[in-house]
């Protein structure tokens, strides 16, 4: 399971804040808590809502102010294409993974020609021009339409991480069933492609927000997703994670959760 940290992230106030005034001690602690917590990538997000000059300025000080701090790939999240070509231009580390392409054409052509520059995954969110599809079937046909185009421009399938999205419970409570059954199809669809899932989002609004996002997790593991994106730094939900893998046979001898577990990263 590979597991993208989420939270430098300007949708956060304190994050915002910090990337406004220029702090590296700020993200660079953030980052090096998500590493020891177990990332494997860290998303960097600088989208304070000041328009694509400023964004592509504050991206590239906080991907040169992480980078200083962690030799973690990193993931470059941002709305604009502009600001994500920029970004990887300026990007110097392990191959880095786009935050995000969905079935818009335009945004299909600005991005997937930069997955072969630079080498780059991609996570692909299963929606188009009409915002995201309310059942499976819309879902799968984003999805069709992004692997058809990525495949015409020769973008390698297994650097692309499918996201079948989640909205909130609060909002819909079939939201879940939705995306279990659109996951389960896109592994059946494409299984040279990945998986991916923001998890967070299916909480929005509840109390006791960790133990629906722990909930969800599980079950798509178990149908087989490959990354999610979620807080690292949450040793409730990284436990259940290393739980799973060890239940699911992919975890051989439990080494990895035996290890984790002397290191004291296992928490009840």
């Amino acid at each position: 399971m590979l597991i993208i940290g989420e939270n430098i992230n300007a949708s956060s106030k304190r994050v915002a804040e910090a990337i406004g005034r220029r702090d590296a001690l700020f993200l660079q602690e953030m980052a090096h808590k998500q590493v020891s917590a177990g990332a494997n990538y860290l998303d960097v997000n600088a989208g304070r809502g000041r328009g694509t000059e400023q964004e592509i300025e504050d991206l590239k000080w906080a991907i040169e102010t992480v980078q200083a701090a962690t030799d973690v790939p990193l993931a470059i999240d941002s709305s604009d294409p502009q600001a994500i070509r920029a970004a990887l231009a300026h990007y110097s580390g392990k191959a880095a993974m786009i935050n995000s392409v969905n079935a818009e054409d335009d945004r299909l052509r600005a991005l997937l020609p930069l997955t072969l520059e630079h080498q780059a995954d991609v996570i692909a969110l299963a929606m188009g021009d009409g915002g995201v599809p309310r059942d499976v079937e819309g879902r799968l046909r984003a999805c069709d339409r992004i692997m058809e185009r990525a495949a015409a421009y020769g973008v390698p399938l297994e650097r692309i991480f499918l996201d079948p999205l989640v909205l909130p419970l609060s909002v819909d409570t079939d939201e879940g069933l939705v995306t279990l059954r659109t996951l389960e199809q896109i592994k059946a669809r494409y299984p040279q492609a990945k998986t991916t899932l923001g998890l967070s989002n299916v909480s929005y609004g509840l109390p006791l927000r960790g133990t629906i996002n722990r909930a969800l997790l599980l079950m798509a593991m178990y149908l087989g997703l490959d990354s999610v994106i979620l807080d690292p730094i949450d040793a409730r939900l990284m436990a259940h994670i290393r739980a799973a893998q060890v239940v699911l046979g992919r975890d051989p001898f439990c080494k990895s959760y035996l290890k984790d577990y002397r290191r004291g990263t296992i928490k009840e």
